[in-house]
């Protein structure tokens, strides 16, 4: 029997209860009164559920939120969400016409009319801190034909005293629970649950079970409802094995635990340290061994420096279910009379009727009371019954903050005045709410926003307090869900490791048992949970992984890494045979973002050797011997696509027919990338025959350059530019789209410089060939030359004229008009003069055919 927190108290507000008889008594006379007693694990919840949907209407009272919960989503399955409803303090879901209610025993309703009624946990009547509430259903909320009370076998005695009409059914326990001693937490075995009495505690247990076994779920009261259940949904889906808990656990939740392993023995119970009671241990124990699955449950080994042990008598009373008997209730009066404050006083704090039952511990709510009836301001607001009973139901309250009484009743103060004069309005409601509609934030922070969103729940739920009643509790709803999401998401992070909790799970010891496989995107994953990825052809544990996680990762990796690789080598060899998926990148070959080869000088520029990355040396010998050969074929294939211009140079220069000459400028050329400047090129030693030749093999002789315009696409410029590079002879990369100009410090390759602009040589040419056709069109020696042509190619006229000069033009500035002329100034003309040193020559031209007398007798005599 755990000690629940005074937050649960007064859930909601109360229902007006049936006519009652004496509490001498207890008696309803009417239906029959049942009391199913017995441990946990006898399947007294589920019976009750039967008997609720056996009637013809009913409620269940349960201790928590979220049981009620739990318990409405299956009677929902069973008689439809209009017929069912879900009343608790912070959520009320009441379909018009309801018969069967599900609620938090402070939400009751004591109706007459209804056929069935069920308390479950009854045992909790003697709790300091809500027993009263319990004493009160158990002596008054009747079922019309049936009344089943729920709790543990201490009870009997106080049934038979104050329930005499009562028939006691004891139930047997399914399965059997076993000492089994102490275990250190790495020898704590799979789907075990481990109960701590802090959250400090539960903190450190999580995260060394995070380190050693891959992570845990927390449950905590301190949780929303939401959140412990993500936490309990996550460990019974087997995403974790092992579950860290406070003695909240032991209230209710089903579990599928085989084991449960007490960290402590001992708790501060809001006064003083003490150590559990049995009854306390055995709630707790109980969890493990559900239905005919028998459980065991021990103590941690070297919990905080300490060795809790159970005694003797403590291990027999747990496994035999033999606890001393309850001798007597809490009680307090429930129907307190509201003359004034100081009568609602008196009442509350009136002596029990019978002596079974027990004043209780002040609880929180009468100490709010007391404490501002003390405040002369506060207790002067209030006057009349009217008035003292809602301020009552505002000191009910529940510190879901667990702030304590003083922090508390300030806040149950501000409270009051703003709802002493009528109702709290929308806008200052959905302010607060507002407020606290913020995820971030880590796992203590969040806590707090949960706490204090839930006490605006139950706020909001009050058609009394809050006119926008639906609205407003719908948006704090909303909010508690998104921050309990968030909770959830930073426990989680916190807590589990799911690429150990895999590893350990599949694995076990033997690391050649998990099941690898790879990824699209490369990621090596046991179970879809990455433990690394391949890097090319090396394997990287994942950097995530802690120190103890990489040798069973690498055991896994290297145990499947030879299957792996041999796949990968197939999809590369295939992709390059296909030229898909591989590129260059500077000089290395690439392929999904990883290097597999790069290139390095070979026996001439224009023929590489393919070096293999070293990672391709994990590969079996005849997968490797496939990559390397796919890849050199695809290395070829774009040599010959890109590079074909300046390969047939490359050959004729070897050919002894072309010549000494040719063969040393043909050399330069492709050394050059395809573009070679005239003067000094040696073109000039030529005889006939090698021009032609030259002109054959595609090499352009330009008034300035030489060049193959073939190996002026981009393509062929980028291709032999990454093996200049190979070969020590760096030079500006030339653009990819080869646009017609470029502005750079240095020419980059294929172009020529003019100032400040670079000029790509083929249009060089092209514009000094506009330029003589003009001259001999005219026929005139100084000539007007239109740059608009340079300037559709991006050239300034400043670049336009620098390139006529370097043809061999000259300018003359035109005359300036005389004093008072008027009109356009005279155009700069151009005549064509070659330097002496070096005489430009005009762009070679096909010659007319010759007529006249002399070309007849030359016809003649070549006959």
């Amino acid at each position: 029997m755990g000690i629940m927190p005074a937050t649960f108290r007064h859930m909601a507000p109360r229902i007006p209860a049936q006519p009652r008889k004496s509490a001498h008594t207890g008696a309803n006379g009417g239906g029959v009164v049942k009391a199913v007693l017995g441990p946990t694990n006898t399947g007294k919840t589920h019976l009750a559920i039967e008997r609720l949907c056996a009637h013809s209407s009913g409620a269940i009272g349960f201790p928590l939120r979220l049981l009620a919960r739990e318990v409405y989503d299956r009677v929902c399955a069973i008689k439809g969400a209009d017929n069912v409803a879900l009343i608790t303090g912070e959520e009320k879901i009441e379909p018009k016409g309801a018969r069967w209610h599900l609620c938090t025993v402070e939400a009751m309703p004591s109706r007459p009319d209804l056929a069935f009624v069920a308390l479950d946990e009854a045992q909790l009547s003697a709790d300091p801190e809500r027993g009263h509430v319990f004493t009160d259903r158990l002596l008054h909320t009747r079922g019309r034909e049936e009344t089943m009370l729920l709790g543990s076998s201490t009870l009997e005695p106080m049934i038979k005293a104050l329930v005499p009409e009562a028939e006691v059914v004891t139930r047997p326990r399914f399965s059997t629970l076993t000492h089994v001693g102490a275990k250190k937490l790495s020898r704590i075995p799979p789907r075990s649950a481990i109960v701590a009495f802090s959250a400090e505690q539960v903190y450190v247990m999580a995260e060394m079970l995070r380190r050693f076994r891959g992570g845990a779920a927390v449950v905590m009261g301190a949780l929303s409802p939401q959140t412990r259940n993500a936490q309990v949904a996550m460990y019974q889906a087997g995403e974790v094995d092992y579950l860290v808990a406070t003695d909240a656990v032991g209230m209710g939740l089903n579990l599928d635990v085989h084991h449960v392993a007490f960290a402590g023995l001992s708790k501060f119970d809001g006064h003083r340290q003490r150590r559990l009671t049995t009854v306390e241990m055995a709630q707790i124990a109980g969890r493990a061994g559900r239905h005919q699955r028998d459980g065991t449950f021990g103590t941690l080994a070297g919990a905080g420096g300490t060795n809790p042990e159970f005694t003797d008598e403590e291990i027999y009373a747990i496994e035999e279910h033999r606890f001393p008997p309850l001798t007597r209730l809490f009680w307090r009066e429930a129907e307190p009379r509201f003359d004034s404050i100081a009568t609602l006083i008196e009442d509350l704090e009136s002596l029990p009727p019978r002596p079974e039952l027990a004043t209780p511990p002040q609880a929180i709510d009468l100490a709010v009371l007391k404490r501002l009836a003390e405040d002369a301001d506060t207790a002067s607001s209030v006057r009349g019954k009217r008035a003292v009973e809602r301020f009552w139901d505002v000191c009910r309250l529940p510190d879901f903050r667990s702030q304590g009484e003083e922090t508390h009743s300030r806040f149950v103060a501000r409270l009051w005045q703003d709802l002493r004069h009528g109702y709290l309005g929308a806008d200052y409601v959905a302010q607060a709410i507002a407020q606290l509609d913020n995820p971030s934030g880590d796992i203590d922070t969040l806590q707090a926003r949960i706490s204090a969103i839930r006490s605006w729940a139950y706020i909001a739920q009050r058609p009394d307090w809050v006119l926008a009643k639906d609205e407003m509790s719908a948006r704090a709803r909303a909010v508690e869900a998104r921050l309990s999401d968030a909770l959830h998401a930073r426990l989680t992070e916190r807590f589990v490791n799911r690429r150990t909790a895999v590893l350990m799970r599949k694995a076990g010891a033997d690391a050649s048992l998990l099941p690898v496989r790879l990824s699209d995107e490369g990621a090596v994953l046991v179970d879809d949970e990455p433990i690394g990825h391949l890097e090319g052809f090396r394997f990287v544990v994942d950097p995530l992984a802690r120190a103890e996680d990489r040798r069973l990762l690498l055991a896994a990796a290297e145990r499947h890494l030879p299957g792996l690789l041999h796949n990968r080598a197939k999809a590369l060899a295939k992709a390059t045979r296909e030229s898909r998926g591989i590129e260059f990148e500077d000089t290395a070959l690439v392929w999904q973002d990883t290097v597999v080869a790069k290139l390095e000088r070979g026996r001439t520029m224009l023929a590489p050797r393919l070096k293999p990355d070293v990672a391709l040396d994990r590969l079996a010998p005849t997968d490797k011997a496939e990559v390397v050969a796919a890849l050199d074929g695809w290395l070829q294939t774009q040599h010959q696509r890109h590079l074909k211009p300046l390969l047939a140079l490359d050959e004729a220069s070897r050919d002894p027919a072309s010549g000494p000459e040719l063969r040393a400028l043909l050399l330069h050329l492709v050394e050059a990338g395809g573009v070679l400047v005239r003067e000094g090129s040696g073109l000039d030693r030529l005889d006939a025959a090698q021009r032609q030749r030259l002109k054959k093999l595609g090499v352009r002789i330009g008034a300035l350059d030489l060049f193959l315009p073939n190996a002026l696409r981009p393509g062929a410029m980028q291709a032999w530019h990454r093996l200049a590079r190979i070969w020590g002879r760096p030079a500006p990369l030339p653009p990819e789209t080869m646009q017609p100009v470029v502005h750079a410090k240095i020419a980059p390759a294929g172009y020529r410089r003019l100032g400040n602009e670079s000029l790509r040589v083929d249009l060089a040419e092209k514009l000094l060939q506009a330029a003589h056709a003009t001259r001999m069109a005219t026929k005139a020696r100084r000539v007007f030359l239109d740059p608009a042509i340079a300037r559709s190619m991006s050239l300034s006229t400043a670049a336009y004229a620098a390139l006529l000069r370097a043809g061999g033009f000259r300018v003359h500035m035109g005359r300036s008009l005389p004093e008072k002329a008027f009109g356009p100034p005279h155009p700069p003309l151009w005549d064509w003069r070659p330097s002496r040193r070096e005489p430009a020559t005009e762009p070679e031209r096909p010659k007319p055919p010759p007529t006249g007398a002399f070309a007849a007798l030359a016809e003649l005599v070549a006959r």
